[in-house]
């Protein structure tokens, strides 16, 4: 049996913030990671991805980004920050045990692994963001459809796809980033039930998250209103100037599948041979107890921490306490509020061989 002060699941960006601040704590936490290796979820992503914030805006607490702080780093370059985050952390971090169970009760949490290893910990912080629960819309006739249906978690490069005929579900930063890397060698629409939204990447020679961050938008609370409708699409102006050349166009969201493609909003059909889903992904939470979730599976919570279970927190969920909660530079001052407040609860469990609440509260 293995004992903490406090069990993350979790072992990405949102994990290694919380870890981070946990120290800082006087707390020694054991972060539970189903990855075989560093980096969260960021080595499953496409292989041209770019942060859309600039290294300087895209750093975990304690540590800055390596090189120029006005770069927009690359997948990889993530991955290997994230693996020296890691590395630096004086915590125990355990690769490949994914999380089978946990219960909640008046003793506290018990955690199993799926390779049958028990953990014990009065407090617990989710951190497994949503990459592993990929959402995937109900439409009409999908599942006669003949083609390639494959949602964007696992799209990697554009090598499968030339010359095919492609739509590309969703208005978000990726289905428009993909779309366009796709639109080089095969003919792309962009499907959406909104018209594109774009930001202007620089502004008065600033980038976006300059201004978000000298504004406090990017922290408060009131920062959320800039999410209401969706996130736009961050543009240097390429972007925007590919969809208006049609490479690729954008089009009404289809109103249905046929056997061998889709049926547009204005009632004409064409054949389609991959159709890919950036529609977005949900919390990864399928293996905490039902009380600790609402009727969607989603967590009940405020800002973070459960409103069901006494010692439960969350980092990482999309929009959980401000604008950039589900980002690299978000998790980080989310981490500190959910720690802080489970400090507050005072001795809530302890088992032989943890710490007492009163050494840990910070």
């Amino acid at each position: 049996m293995n004992t903490a002060d406090l069990i993350i699941i979790g072992g990405g960006q949102a994990g290694l913030a919380t870890a981070y601040e946990a120290l800082a704590r006087g707390q020694q936490p054991i972060v539970l990671d189903a990855a075989k290796g560093p980096g969260g979820s960021w080595p499953k992503y496409y292989d041209s991805l770019k942060l859309f914030s600039p290294a300087r805006y895209s750093a975990l607490p304690g540590l800055p980004f390596p090189g120029n702080p006005n770069r927009y780093p690359s997948r990889d370059e993530t991955i290997a920050y994230l693996a020296d985050y890691a590395y630096r952390l004086d915590a125990e971090v355990c690769q490949n045990e994914r999380v089978h169970a946990v219960t909640a009760g008046r003793e506290g949490f018990l955690v199993k692994t799926s390779r049958g290893a028990e953990f014990r910990a009065p407090r617990m912080v989710i951190a497994t963001g949503s990459f592993g629960n990929p959402w995937t819309p109900a439409i009409p006739g999908m599942e006669t459809f003949a083609g390639r249906i494959l949602h964007s978690a696992d799209y990697r490069r554009p090598d499968d796809f030339a010359d095919g005929r492609i739509v590309v579900v969703g208005g978000g930063n990726s289905a428009v980033q993909i779309a366009v890397e796709l639109a080089r060698t095969a003919k792309v629409s962009i499907a959406t039930r909104q018209p594109l939204r774009w930001q202007q990447q620089r502004i008065l020679g600033r980038d976006f998250h300059w201004w978000l961050d000298r504004t406090g938008l990017d922290r408060a609370r009131s920062g959320l209103l800039l999410a209401k409708h969706g996130t736009p699409v961050i543009d240097d102006g390429g972007y925007r100037s590919a969809v208006r050349a049609h490479r690729p166009d954008r089009r009404a969201m289809f109103t249905r599948f046929t056997d061998d493609g889709v049926m547009w909003a204005d009632g004409s059909f064409e054949p389609v041979d991959v159709i890919i889903l950036a529609t977005g992904f949900l919390p990864d939470v399928s293996f905490l107890p039902l009380v600790a979730l609402n009727s969607s599976g989603a967590p009940l919570h405020k800002e973070g921490l459960s409103t069901a279970v006494p010692g439960l927190g969350y980092v990482g969920l999309e929009r959980q306490r401000m604008f950039a909660s589900a980002t690299l530079r978000g998790v980080g001052p989310d981490a500190r509020h959910v720690l802080d407040a489970l400090g507050t609860l005072g001795t809530v469990f302890s088992w032989p061989g943890t710490k007492q609440a009163a050494d840990v509260d910070g």
